[in-house]
């Protein structure tokens, strides 16, 4: 069929005969692998990775590129994204705060001023924070919103460990402030 095509160029693809054949003899071609498609074996689905719908040539030299490019369509296909990750890790990378700040003089681990100053920690090691918003646009809030927004609402487990990790042993030391109004959270006692 190669000599034929370089024969008649691109007249043969107008042809109905080129058709007629391509309709009659793929099934063909196709049809002992019917019996394979109601499996999942992982075979075959390698094997369905690899089958791609061949194009017509428009011109000789396509016909004889052809080839070349088949052997290249068996090469695995791959999500770009997958590709892509193993040349840049970072795309696949899930954000996480692991590391506080490192002073330029000593090395020592500094502290981050946003958790110090939204935060407190209780020296049983757990964090207190205001709700979000408490101070925001009070003027169309609810009376119950606003007293619910008042609240101090305690931090999760995750949550307190990275906080610790962003600050340094000066924030975790006890302080014994006159008249302190957390003076009996410090301590877990009597849960």
């Amino acid at each position: 069929t190669f000599w034929w095509l370089l024969k008649w160029g691109k007249s043969a693809f107008s042809s109905p005969l080129l058709f007629y054949h391509v309709s009659v003899f793929i099934p063909g071609l196709l049809r002992p692998l019917y019996r394979f498609v109601g499996t999942s074996s992982p075979q075959i689905r390698q094997l369905s990775g690899f089958i791609r719908a061949q194009p017509l040539f428009g011109t000789a030299t396509a016909a004889v590129c052809a080839p070349v490019r088949a052997t290249v369509a068996l090469t695995p296909r791959y999500p770009l994204l997958q590709r892509v990750s193993a040349l840049v890790p970072s795309l696949t990378w899930q954000p996480c705060r692991n590391l506080t700040y490192f002073s330029l003089k000593k090395g020592k681990r500094k502290s981050v001023s946003a958790v110090t100053d939204r935060f407190m920690r209780l020296h049983c090691g757990l964090w207190i924070r205001r709700k979000a918003g408490y101070k925001k646009k009070l003027w169309k809030k609810l009376p119950a919103r606003r007293k619910r927004l008042r609240e101090i609402v305690f931090c999760n487990k995750t949550q307190c460990k990275l906080l610790d990790k962003m600050t340094s042993s000066y924030w975790k030391r006890r302080n014994w402030f006159l008249n302190d109004p957390y003076q009996k959270y410090h301590d877990r006692v009597n849960l």
